[in-house]
C-alpha cells in the first residue's frame, strides 16, 4: 500500500490565475475569503510583509485595531490547515517559500533571458499571458499587480513578434502583435510592431491601413498624433507634414 509518511512534506500548489484555488498533494482545500485574501497578497508580495501594512491594505475600512484583529485571526485559520502555509512572527508574517504560486512562477518565465519564442507554445506559462488575476476579486491593492501582469505580457507579445520577424516568420508576427493590440488597442508599440511586420512582407498597403487607423483612433481618444518615431518608420509613404500646402493656380489666398 502506497502511503504518504506523516513527515513527508506536503506539495502546496497556489493558483490566482483566473480564479483562487489552494492545492494540498493534489486535493482543493477549503479556506474562508479572509484567509484567501492573505494567502494571496503575501504570494503577490513575494517577502516578508510587516502586519501593519497588511492589515491595512487587507481591511482598509477598518479601524486599525480591528484590521490587526482580522489578520491575527485569518493567521489563525489558516495555521489550522496542517500544512506549513504561512510563517508568522511578532512584527511581520510571509509566505513559506514550499509554496509554489503559479503567477511567480510564470512571471518568472516571462522575464527570463533566451526563452522568447518558446514561452507562447509553453501550455503552463501559456496560462500566464491569458488568464486573468484573480478576475472575480476588486481590492485595491491588486490594481498594481494586475497592471504589472499586464504590462510584462505586452512587452511579451511583442518581443516575440520582433523576434519573428527576424525569423522571416511574417504571419506569426502579424498575429501575435495583433494580440497585443487587442489588449491596449492605444499602444503605439503594439501597432509598430505590426506595422514593421507588413513592411518585412511588402505589404505597404496594410502597413499604411495600420497606421492611419491607430493615428485616427489616437486623435479621436486623446487629440494626439503618432510619435516622430512611428512617422520615420513609414516616411517614404507618408506627406511631410512640415512641407507647405501646394498653392493651386487661381486660388484665392486665405488670411
Amino acid at each position: 500500500m502506497d502511503t504518504k509518511s506523516r513527515d513527508e512534506t506536503p506539495i502546496i500548489r497556489l493558483r490566482l490565475l483566473d480564479g483562487f484555488v489552494l492545492l494540498v498533494d493534489g486535493n482543493a482545500v477549503d479556506i474562508q475569503p479572509a484567509g484567501q485574501r492573505l494567502l494571496a497578497f503575501l504570494a503577490l508580495t513575494g517577502a516578508p510583509v510587516e502586519r501593519t501594512f497588511a492589515a491595512g491594505q487587507l481591511w482598509p475600512d477598518a479601524s486599525e485595531e480591528r484590521a490587526k484583529a482580522n489578520l491575527r485571526s485569518a493567521i489563525w485559520r489558516i495555521r489550522r490547515i496542517h500544512c506549513a502555509l504561512v510563517r508568522p512572527s511578532k512584527s511581520h508574517v510571509t509566505l513559506m517559500s514550499t509554496v509554489w504560486v503559479d503567477v511567480q512562477d510564470g512571471l518568472r518565465e516571462l522575464t527570463s533571458v533566451g526563452r522568447t519564442l518558446e514561452l507562447i507554445d509553453d501550455v503552463d506559462v501559456n496560462v500566464v499571458l491569458h488568464e486573468d488575476l484573480l478576475p472575480d476579486w476588486y481590492d485595491d491593492w491588486l490594481v498594481n499587480e494586475r497592471e504589472r501582469i499586464r504590462q510584462l505580457r505586452l512587452h511579451m507579445f511583442e518581443r516575440c513578434a520582433c523576434e519573428l520577424i527576424d525569423q522571416g516568420r511574417i504571419g506569426e508576427a502579424i498575429q501575435i502583435g495583433l494580440r497585443g493590440i487587442a489588449m491596449d488597442s492605444l499602444r503605439e508599440s503594439a501597432h509598430r510592431v505590426v506595422v514593421r511586420a507588413h513592411l518585412a512582407e511588402g505589404n505597404i498597403c496594410e502597413a499604411l491601413g495600420q497606421y492611419h487607423r491607430f493615428a485616427e483612433l489616437l486623435r479621436r481618444e486623446l487629440g494626439l498624433s503618432p510619435s516622430e518615431r512611428f512617422q520615420a518608420l513609414l516616411s517614404p509613404w507618408l506627406p511631410d507634414v512640415s512641407d507647405p500646402p501646394p498653392v493651386l493656380v487661381g486660388a484665392v489666398p486665405t488670411v
